[in-house]
């Protein structure tokens, strides 16, 4: 299946100024250069040198289709580890199709999803996870998901989990080695050295796995609900994260009837700010669907911020906190900000007020933009970025997540196994399966049905 030759558009389809169309395969260079005629007399691409780009004409029989740019890349030195070419065209769609049915006559077969990154894992130019982190790299969106893939793409997260696995098998094969001498009653492999490396490879899995936390609101985005009585300003204050009139603003109490979202970067960080329906008794059956959604999206969230009108509710703050209250009881895993809005309608001495009786309240007014940057501070504060900051691998993909879960169990049945002493061929048992377990990871050790499911979720002409 992988020896032919597959083509496909390694540009987003439809119309631009360039598409570029990406063949590889054995035959690539061949293939393309029955229809490439150069600007330079005589000049056959599969003599040229690799690494290098050609100007030409994309002949079908005699009619030319565009002048293009071709890029030679030969193997192993290409991103699949085979013959590779680039063919640069013009963007029009038309254009596209015909230099890719033409080669699909001629004897292209159109790649699958992932195909050209399945093949340089195939061929060694990338573990498994070196690979799922190109896909990563497409769909990062922020900073700080741009980072951890280029971090993990550049192969951090792979040596580190390499260099465990290599330790673990050096002692593995000792403890094998003495299972053959089991007559004489000897030991190849140090205990004592062995107790270390195991508290070593647990301390690594556990920050990696600890670090997912964090990993996975990073590439995901930070689900944000924002919440409160109907009229408090929720819209307005979405409007003014997001600077622009996304949300519909009005006097009248219950305009939002269903939830709102949208994305914005902080700080490198991507937040998803749900603006969900004014929380009320009431009898309009759409308005009571919004209010349903609302306590759904509070569930699905990952923060939530609590509004109330400070005007409002100036002479009633009791009741304020007791709603707070409510939330927190309910949801006391989550990180809950209160903020009075409105606050610009205050003087001094109500504001006072607020502060005394309302715990950690931030103050706020959505209309003028005041307290607004304090709030993405708060935010940004609730995230621990700081293994961003220090460069430190961070886990991001479930699968890892997963993989990295069984390795530390059976390492921690090892370790017991140290601790209670444990026969040689027993422990071997517990060390195979975390040593699978690490192969899982950067693909020593895959099924078809793994690297089916995982590149699968490319896209076509990566």
């Amino acid at each position: 299946m992988h020896n032919d030759t597959i083509v496909a558009l390694a540009t987003p389809s439809g119309s631009g100024a360039i598409a570029v169309i990406r063949v590889s395969g054995k035959d690539a260079i061949s293939l393309v250069g029955k229809h490439f005629k150069s600007v330079v007399d005589d000049k056959t691409l599969i003599n040229q040198k690799t690494h290098t780009i050609h100007l030409g004409q994309i002949i079908d029989n005699e009619r030319t289709i565009d002048e293009v740019l071709v890029s030679i890349f030969k193997d192993p030195n290409s991103y699949t580890g085979e013959n590779v070419v680039e063919v640069s065209c013009h963007g029009s769609s038309y254009i596209q199709q015909e230099i890719i049915q033409m080669f699909l006559r001629s004897g292209c077969r159109m790649a699958s999803p992932g195909e050209f990154t399945l093949r340089a894992f195939l061929n060694g130019k990338l573990d498994l996870s070196q690979a799922e982190a190109v896909a990563d790299l497409i769909s990062s969106d922020n900073e700080a998901s741009h980072k951890i893939a280029m971090q993990q793409m550049r192969g951090g997260f792979s040596s580190e989990i390499a260099k465990l696995r290599e330790e673990l098998l050096n002692f593995a094969s000792l403890i094998e080695l003495e299972l053959d001498f089991a007559e004489e009653d000897v030991e190849f492999a140090n205990r004592k050295e062995f107790e270390q490396l195991i508290d070593r490879i647990s301390f690594v899995l556990k920050r990696l796995i600890d670090s997912f936390a964090v990993g996975n609101v990073i590439k995901n985005g930070i689900p944000v609900a924002i919440v409160g009585e109907p009229n408090v300003g929720k819209s307005t204050l979405l409007n003014a994260l997001l600077n622009e009139e996304r949300a519909i603003v009005s006097e009248i109490a219950g305009t939002t009837r269903d939830t709102i979202e949208d994305e914005i970067t902080i700080g490198g960080i991507g937040f998803r700010f749900i603006d969900t329906a004014g929380i009320r008794d009431t009898e309009d059956i759409v308005e009571s669907i919004g209010i349903k959604k609302t306590f759904e999206k509070i569930d699905q969230s990952q923060v939530v911020i609590f509004l109330f009108d400070a005007q409002n509710n100036i002479d009633d703050l009791e009741s304020v906190r007791i709603e707070i209250e409510k939330i927190r009881n309910k949801h006391p895993q989550k990180p809950l900000l209160v903020i009075a809005n409105k606050i610009d309608t205050l003087d001094d001495g109500q504001l006072a007020k607020i502060n005394t009786t309302i715990a950690d309240v931030l103050l706020l007014s959505a209309k003028t933009g005041f307290g607004v940057e304090q709030l993405t501070n708060t935010l940004l504060n609730l995230i621990n970025t700081g293994l961003l900051r220090n460069d430190e691998t961070i886990v991001t993909n479930s699968r890892h997540y997963d993989a990295l879960l069984k390795a530390f169990e059976e390492i921690q049945k090892v370790k017991h196994g140290l601790e209670t002493g444990l026969s040689g061929d027993l422990l071997a048992i517990d060390i195979r399966q975390a040593l699978f377990h690490f192969g899982e990871i950067t693909g020593e050790i895959t099924t078809d049905d793994l690297l089916g499911n995982i590149f699968a979720n490319f896209c076509i002409g990566k």
